[in-house]
């Protein structure tokens, strides 16, 4: 068997229900190993044969969730302060899935867990007879550290462990946790340990790393410092708020994530950037239909590079739900007032100018809208629909934004059939927070995942130039690729206004081609990497290289 690397990933804050289908569909899709670490908002959680008995409270009064999922043991409780880690991993020799093997792997994962807080000052930790998990005090008084609940199939693991580190402990004053009444839980904090969240996570995945992986490490982490003055007025529930992206947050966040410095507005791009002002009669022509139907395009928003060229060959991509976002992302142009009211009329302004173009695939992206319950995710579906009643035989493709995590809003646009769903996820692990401190990497990765495990062509993009490192880019590609997207675009940041976060450097031709062969050998259908490349330049002759016939395999395929 060929070495396997692993790959640490750790995301940061994800709700348990996005962190819940990423990894159904990293188990379920992909044969890579992966660690995922992730720190969750109040949720109790339990297998199937859980004691209801052992809820004492109801979530909703408390401020949290319950779910019920696919894996061994009682109710537990996750949260703030703790370390939730998520294993999934190819485990050579255990393929029944049976009770030894399981009770195999248990013991390995507890032993990952006993080293690595050893290495963090917290030694005589171990395993208590009867009770899985890692506990301390095991010569008078055991107290529980560490839960434990895993699932493994055909030698596939998912599931894994919740460590306290720092945890509130009258959480677990409102459920018998793991159905133990006779020992209570802990954390490192109470038992004097001042290990931070940081440091027990690196001795974790380096524990991980010695057990797991004979192929090395790869390890992409988001953002360790959060705070709510990152995020955008709407985000943090406020309502509209002023414009504000390079000065001063963003430049302290990308100072924060290791990015100081940036080239001036004003430095010469270099001849491969430099995009040719062509108003041609395609284009005039184009524009002439765009202002007959007052449509929005992100060609214009965003201020693309292409737009002469895609307009000069009969393609634009539509923006619905209006022109202003209420999100504040460092390198987008758009307008982020106050947004206006959804149109009613726009989905068929637009089927109008589909049908009028003559357009064999269309594009269809939106403003993010957290204003709106669902995110606009009606208008979507209504243009997809207005769309395919005028012209059947064109395809359309999406591009959303990520309807803050919410599954049925996403669920609304896949109903409606779209034939590629395109969502981007902009820039590499370290950077997110910096760059688009209102999204997140896991979201993203989450929204792909549902997208592809509903059996739709799915697509991404990356924009490189902020900061990244190219060894950065290549685990975000495989990120993509084991979720199960297909398409995925790679272009040059072109800082819009010095308002917005600096360019860190012109990447060349030679490492956008090099992109492209790193995306083909993890298996990604097609990769349109170059310069100038956005979400969608050339998306119908990227559309065409991608079967079409992939939405119709099972789910999980």
């Amino acid at each position: 068997m060929a070495p396997s690397e692993l790959r640490v990933r750790w995301l940061g804050r994800v709700r348990y229900a996005e962190a819940l289908d990423l990894q159904r569909r990293l188990f379920s899709h992909s044969n890579d190993n992966y660690l995922l670490l992730v720190e969750h908002d109040h949720v109790f959680t339990a297998g199937p044969s859980a004691d209801e008995a052992n809820l004492l409270v109801d979530p909703a009064e408390v401020g949290a969730d319950c779910v019920r999922i696919d894996r061994g043991g009682d109710f537990t409780y996750h949260g703030p302060g703790q370390i939730v880690g998520y294993p999934i991993l190819m485990l050579p020799g255990r393929r029944g899935g049976g009770l030894a093997e399981t009770a195999s792997y248990v013991c390995d994962l507890e032993q990952v867990l006993i080293d690595a807080l050893a290495d963090v000052g917290m030694g005589g930790c171990g395993r208590l007879r009867g009770y899985p998990g890692v506990w301390t005090g095991l010569d008078d008084t055991p107290r529980k550290l560490a839960a434990i609940g895993v699932r493994l199939s055909r030698g596939r693991t998912m599931h894994g462990f919740a460590l306290n580190v720092d945890t509130d402990l009258s959480w677990f004053e409102r459920i018998v946790p793991c159905g133990i009444r006779e020992y209570r839980p802990t954390s490192l904090r109470a038992e004097g340990c001042t290990a931070t969240m940081r440091g027990v996570i690196d001795a974790i995945a380096q524990r991980a790393v010695e057990r797991w992986a004979d192929g090395g490490v790869q390890r992409a982490d988001v953002a360790w410092r959060h705070r709510p003055s990152d995020l955008s007025a709407f985000s943090r529930g406020l309502g509209p708020g002023p414009v504000e992206v390079a000065p001063p947050r963003s430049r302290g966040r990308l100072a924060e994530a290791g990015v100081n410095g940036g080239l001036e507005l004003a430095d010469r791009k270099p001849l491969w950037l430099r995009a040719r002002m062509d108003l041609n009669d395609g284009y005039l022509q184009l524009r002439k239909v765009m202002r007959r139907h007052d449509l929005v395009t992100v060609c214009e928003e965003a201020g693309c590079p292409n737009i002469f060229e895609c307009w000069g060959a009969g393609t634009a991509t539509f923006m619905l739900n209006g022109e202003r976002c209420t999100r504040a992302c460092g390198f987008c142009l758009v307008d982020t007032r106050q947004p206006g009211a959804p149109d009613p009329q726009e989905p068929r302004r637009v089927a109008d100018a589909v049908a009028e173009m003559g357009l064999d695939h269309a594009v269809v992206t939106a403003v993010a809208r957290d204003d709106l319950v669902d995110g606009g995710a009606a208008g979507f579906a209504e243009t997809i629909a207005a769309i395919r009643a005028q012209s059947p035989g064109t395809t359309v493709e999406v591009l959303v934004p990520d309807f803050g995590g919410d599954a049925a809003s996403l669920g609304t646009v896949l109903d409606a059939g779209p034939d590629i769903l395109n969502h981007n996820i902009e820039t590499v692990a370290r950077l997110q927070r910096a760059v688009r401190p209102s999204a997140g990497y896991a979201r993203s990765l989450t929204l792909l995942a549902r997208s592809a495990s509903a059996g739709h062509v799915t697509k991404s993009g990356i924009i490189v130039g902020m900061g990244e490192e190219d060894a950065e880019v290549d685990a975000a590609l495989a990120d993509l690729a084991a979720v199960g997207v297909s398409i995925v675009t790679i272009g040059q940041y072109l800082r819009p206004t010095s308002h917005h976060i600096p360019v860190a450097r012109w990447v060349p031709p030679a490492t956008f081609e090099r992109w492209r062969e790193v995306g083909s050998e993890l298996g990604l259908a097609h990769v349109e990497s170059s310069p100038l490349t956005r979400s969608s330049y050339h998306a119908a002759s990227s559309a065409a290289a991608v079967s079409l016939a992939v939405r119709t395999q099972p789910v999980g395929a």
